[in-house]
């Protein structure tokens, strides 16, 4: 199949243009969130740069949605509206924000545009009304096992952790500097010394080591090198950084939130929401390189079981094998589908320009 998608989160499209299809990335020549194409990322020739408004509408197969002002602006460049007459799945990266639970997602009630969701928390916490719903979990394409432990230091990857805040657990840090000293990979970790002020908590800022944005192979190699994986992550979805470290052979710590406790085994390292309970094993770990190694490959096998590549693939082409083709072209839309004048949370006019400021929260270091 020939499939329209976005480079919106680059952890999961890592994954996900290693199969079998071939992919159509909008690239536009400012970038950015509407036409980042490839990104630069070394990603197999399947994974083919587009220009949207010159691409052959005949030649697209299916759409993976992810943003809700994708479904005008396919409708827009290709005149396929996605559900009626573009096989179409709309995937949520992302929990609910808002009043949970009562969160309502912006396609449902509609029947033409299957939502994928990559954990079962998400798909419990979303209101989706009528839609019809399934979950994806996470595939990791495997670094191998790579963990020495070697450096006396908790690793954590985190994106915005200043702006993003609470919902990143950021404000967790300084009690686990008091623990041991912190290696922060991610973009905009820069801004952590100041926000911290470790000085204030009578804390050495060398206990804040702050490794930046870097390359995924070079991640994989300096986050290796830490004692232990550390995941404060309060409300955001499972993050891949996450599931990347347990694929590297590290022990994992984390907070007993969204889907921690179903991809953390019992003998991988600690969840919960006990943050006292949570320092003391970290102290533990630190001090005993034999025990955090033999945790971190009770990681590595459960991640490899769960979140391995090969089964993320298999459940995605059996999804796009029984898309629904939706109504034909010419037929009335039903009401709700993506096809209606307004999309059904947001208000936004499928005939409107699309948002192209849009942000999108990643939970992986690179987007």
């Amino acid at each position: 199949m020939r499939i329209l998608v976005w480079h919106v989160h680059g952890g999961w499209m890592e994954a996900f243009v290693r199969g079998q299809h071939e992919y159509l990335l909008p690239k536009s020549a400012d970038g950015g969130a509407w036409g980042l194409g490839r990104g630069g990322r070394e990603w197999p020739a399947a994974a083919q740069e587009v220009d949207l408004e010159t691409l052959d509408p005949a030649s697209v197969d299916a759409v993976v949605l992810q943003r809700p002002e994708e479904i005008a602006a396919v409708a827009r460049s290709l005149g396929r509206r996605p559900g009626v007459d573009l096989p179409a799945v709309y995937l949520e990266h992302n929990t609910p924000k808002g009043d949970v639970p009562f969160t309502l997602h912006p396609l449902a009630d509609q029947s033409t545009i299957p939502v994928v969701h990559v954990t079962h928390f998400n798909q419990l916490f979303w209101d989706t009304g009528t839609a019809s719903t399934t979950v994806i979990e996470h595939g990791i394409p495997d670094p191998g096992r790579l963990y020495t432990g070697e450096r006396e230091e908790m690793g954590v990857v985190v994106n915005e952790p200043v702006r993003r805040g609470r919902v990143t657990g950021t404000d967790l840090l300084p009690g686990f500097a008091g623990v041991g000293p912190l290696r922060v990979f991610g973009m905009g970790t820069e801004a952590l010394p100041e926000s911290l002020n470790l000085k204030g908590f009578g804390l050495s800022e060398e206990r804040l080591r702050i490794a930046g944005d870097v390359p995924a192979p070079k991640l994989h190699q300096e986050l290796a090198r830490c004692r232990l994986y550390l995941h404060p992550l309060r409300w955001t979805s499972l993050g891949l950084a996450l599931l990347e470290a347990m694929h590297l052979g590290m022990p994992v710590l984390a907070l007993a939130t969204t889907e921690a406790s179903r991809a953390i085994p019992h003998g991988a390292g600690l969840v919960s929401n006990d943050v006292d309970d949570l320092q003391r094993f970290a102290r533990r770990l630190l001090d005993d390189p034999d025990d955090a190694y033999a945790m971190g490959m009770v990681a590595r096998g459960a991640a490899l079981q769960r979140y391995g590549l090969d089964k993320f693939l298999r459940a995605w082409d059996e999804l796009l094998a029984d898309l629904p083709l939706g109504t034909r072209r010419g037929s009335h839309p039903q009401s709700g589908t993506a096809s209606s004048g307004q999309d059904r949370n947001s208000g936004h006019d499928t005939n409107a320009r699309h948002d192209t400021n849009a942000r999108h929260d990643t939970e992986r270091t690179h987007p």
